[in-house]
């Protein structure tokens, strides 16, 4: 490097597992909805290759199903041997630009409907989820064994399609969390009661991860260090599973928040831009719900007030409770901030909406051209990746005057 770059921890190499990352900045696994088909599109090849020319150490594909019936929208990626191809395709450019890729695997549980995942939704526990609406059936346990190895399956093709990382997402109210979380399991078998229970389909799956990942492949698990809301578990309990995660063997741990069918401004904060989540709804699909949206949005998605780095104290529990790597996530946009998370202790960071914003913006903060983020959490890239690809409102020609006025009282609140 010459001497126009900046000196800063942010741009020193980590280590996860047997993976050496350029620097500490990974993209997150924010959804993108560019798996058009649930298999990996032109435009999702262009988007994390942007992200890799434009500086960080490892650029993470989200939301990728291990099997149908994890499905939660149609341009969610479905692992399946014939997307290896499209998927190979993008790790190589990826790794051609000098970063590292990981691909985040889960399961949505009852977070989807029939025409989606093929099936009547499935989840800890039988019941009804008002958000899709459908009903919901719990797993039988040989349907659990099955889930398991579709987990190990999964890991096998991300390694055939070049890999560095996976990360196994075991929060935010999808399947894993959900039989963790005592709001969403009911069940009266070995899966649920107490949290040694309601750990065990975590703890399976991470085994069989693990024994999948071999020695090549680095783990991830996305968790959380609350649901965010009384029913749901709680600091203490999330603390026990951290610490199972950390006797399992795990090389790092994504530390989040939040329950999407129950809290889910609790994962992203600021307020859903309810105009824009409206407006790009396929009336022919979900009339009902643009409905209920106008209706009765912001008390079905009610705000929870940003600030930057608004998980940091809660992490910094965590922190101290466990000695394995552990990965900052939430509303980083400033170098300041980022080096205060490097000094309490986390060996990396992830972010989102920097990089929604602008997929160049680590070379320009290793640059010394910027201090921050031109991101203002006004959240529109979230209200309309539910429907179309995600993408910043600066980056949308025409904006409809609604929309752009949403927008603009949002960045004044949220500044």
């Amino acid at each position: 490097m010459d001497g126009q770059w900046i000196d800063s921890p942010i741009f020193t190499p980590v280590t996860i597992g047997p993976v050496t990352l350029r620097n500490r900045v990974i993209r997150s696994a924010a959804f993108e909805n560019m798996a058009y088909g649930n298999s990996p599109s032109q435009d999702l090849y262009d988007y994390h290759v942007a992200v890799a020319r434009g500086g960080v150490g490892m650029t993470t594909l989200a939301y990728a199903s291990v099997n149908r019936s994890g499905l939660s929208f149609d341009g969610q990626l479905w692992m399946r041997p014939e997307i290896v191809p499209g998927l190979k395709r993008i790790t190589d450019a990826v790794h051609a630009a000098g970063a590292k890729c990981s691909i985040q695997l889960g399961h949505c549980g009852n977070m989807t409907h029939r025409a989606t995942c093929g099936c009547m939704p499935v989840g800890a526990s039988s019941g009804f989820n008002l958000y899709s609406p459908t009903f919901v059936r719990g797993l039988k346990v040989a349907e659990i064994d099955e889930l398991v190895e579709d987990f190990g399956r999964a890991v096998n093709l991300a390694r055939e399609a070049g890999f560095d990382c996976v990360e196994i997402h075991a929060g935010h109210g999808y399947l894993i969390s959900q039989f963790l979380s005592p709001y969403t399991n009911h069940r009266r078998d070995e899966y649920g009661g107490s949290l040694d229970n309601r750990m065990r389909l975590m703890r399976r799956v991470i085994t069989r991860v693990l024994e999948a990942a071999g020695d090549d492949l680095g783990v991830v698990v996305k968790m959380n260090m609350h649901d965010g809301f009384r029913r749901g578990m709680q600091e203490a309990e999330c603390l026990e599973v951290a610490r199972e995660l950390e006797r399992l063997g795990v090389h790092a741990i994504v530390l989040s928040a939040g329950f999407v069918s129950k809290a889910p401004m609790e994962v992203m904060r600021g307020a859903m831009p309810l105009r824009t989540l409206a407006h790009y709804m396929d009336l022919r699909k979900f009339w009902w719900l643009k409905a209920l949206v106008r209706v009765f949005g912001r008390v079905m998605i009610p705000t929870v007030p940003y600030k930057e780095a608004y998980f940091l104290e809660d992490a910094r529990k965590f922190r101290a409770a466990v000695k394995l790597p552990l990965i900052y996530v939430g509303g980083m946009v400033s170098r300041q901030k980022m080096e205060e998370v490097l000094a309490a202790g986390f060996q990396g960071l992830q972010m989102a909406r920097a990089l929604v914003r602008d997929t160049d913006f680590v070379n320009k903060l290793h640059r010394g051209e910027v201090d921050r983020s031109e991101c203002r959490h006004s959240n529109y890239c979230i209200g309309r990746m539910y429907t179309l690809e995600m993408k910043c409102n600066r980056c949308v020609a025409d904006l409809p005057a609604k929309l752009r006025q949403e927008v603009e009282q949002a960045e004044k609140r949220w500044q």
